[in-house]
């Protein structure tokens, strides 16, 4: 080998002889890392007992009828199933959906629908399509996080709108609107993360009466919608007056199904429809074509009804378990709300405790939780938590009630 090519290899980086490599786009030097990813690689060990992520429980899952599904696709048609598929997503998959979805009081065409690899990526296009650097997004405050990373990866400005135990406070949401002239308007207004919160009807029209005088978009986040235990459904925001042309309503299957198959659709306005196809098509071409075929196959072969009345049965003692055992296992002045479906409580500890202070003594029992201040937009409660009740049996959180309460005394030295 010649000396000097030798050289080159021994020169190390940032040498006179070689240059570094450019820095970081700005948009990823300031967006952080997931908070609730972080804790979940903290708390994966099988012996700890974790309120922390928002992870559908295993053993609910169809796995019998997900697997018979993709056999069958497999099977009868592996030459498409197997190969490139549209942008716009199977066919079939997006006829079950609007199906669905117009069953449940939306009426929806299946050419209104794109499928996403899960409705992260479907927020992530609307994103890319809608948003300028600079751009001003209002969302709930405290906002679901990978929203806020979302945002934060296109070099949007976000304000947080103000809420109340009701959620997201119409008054404010139209001050805000009129003085921060916003693109777009993100919220979960069902069962909403963190907070399990709902909004009324009556506040769902003010949003969207409020969208249309001011002239802004609406993502509707609906993850968990189908996830109700008790109460009746409240129609979408998409469907009040003013509302329907400026709506992107978001679906996803990760909690009515199964979160692996990383499946998500957006319902879109005619305006969004072609630019997010073409934003699809640069992000992923398309989403998974044998993933789609089985979907579509398992709802045309299985009624989900069926088996969401299953899963809401078990999750429904579950939330009991967890809401009726807080007295025990928080400090007195601790507060806290009961949702009447979804996959969280929202809790606020007294005054003067500070949640991700008190973590690592919490983990060091086997027990977890989510700190609420990540999830604040504007300024954070770090007294606020974030408790999750679908992972585990009644049985187990019960236990891991009696070691959150047990790592909350030893933490404030009153034990």
């Amino acid at each position: 080998m010649p000396d000097a090519i030798l050289a080159d290899a021994r020169t190390p980086l940032g040498t006179p002889d070689r240059a570094p490599v450019p820095e970081l786009a700005a948009r990823a030097a300031r967006t952080g890392s997931s908070p609730v990813r972080d804790i979940l690689a903290l708390t994966a060990r099988p012996e700890v007992i974790s309120f922390a992520g928002g992870l559908p429980a295993p053993e609910l899952f169809d796995a019998a009828g997900m697997a018979a599904a993709f056999q069958h696709v497999l099977t009868a048609d592996p030459r498409r199933t197997l190969q490139y598929s549209t942008s716009e997503g199977d066919p079939a998959l997006r006829a079950a959906v609007a199906a669905r979805t117009t069953a449940r009081g939306l009426p929806t065409d299946p050419d209104e629908l794109l499928v996403t690899t899960g409705s992260q990526q479907g927020l992530s296009l609307l994103a890319t399509v809608l948003l300028e650097p600079g751009d001003t997004v209002l969302v709930e405050d405290p906002c679901y996080l990978a929203a806020l990373q979302i945002f934060s990866l296109a070099g949007a400005r976000v304000v947080p709108v103000p809420t109340d135990d009701e959620g997201i406070d119409p008054a404010a949401l139209d001050e805000l609107a009129a003085r921060e002239r916003p693109k777009l308007l993100y919220v979960i207004p069902t069962f909403q993360n963190p907070t399990g919160r709902t909004l009324s009807a009556g506040r769902r029209a003010a949003v969207a009466e409020i969208a249309a005088r001011r002239g802004l978009w609406i993502a509707e986040d609906d993850p968990y919608g189908e996830l109700r235990f008790e109460g009746e459904a409240v129609p979408w925001v998409a469907s009040f007056p003013g509302a329907e042309d400026r709506t992107v309503l978001l679906g996803s299957f990760s909690k009515v199904m199964a979160p692996g198959l990383r499946l998500g659709t957006l319902r879109l306005p005619a305006p969004l429809r072609r630019p997010c196809v073409i934003a699809k098509q640069a992000a992923d071409l398309h989403t998974s074509t044998v993933d789609q075929a089985a979907a579509a196959r398992y709802l045309a072969t299985t009624d989900l009804d069926v088996h969401l009345a299953r899963v809401c049965d078990a999750y429904r003692e579950r939330r009991d378990a967890l809401v009726d055992g807080l007295a025990t296992a928080l400090p007195e002045g601790s507060r806290w709300n009961r949702p009447s479906g979804g996959m969280f409580v929202w809790t606020t500890l007294p005054a003067g405790y500070d949640a991700t202070a008190l973590l690592p003594e919490v983990v060091r029992h086997d027990v977890a939780y989510v700190p609420g201040a990540p999830f604040f937009a504007g300024t954070p409660d770090p007294a606020s938590v974030r408790l999750s009740f679908v992972t585990h049996t009644p049985e187990e959180i019960r236990e891991g009630l009696g070691r959150l309460r047990g790592a909350l005394v030893a933490a404030r030295g009153e034990g």
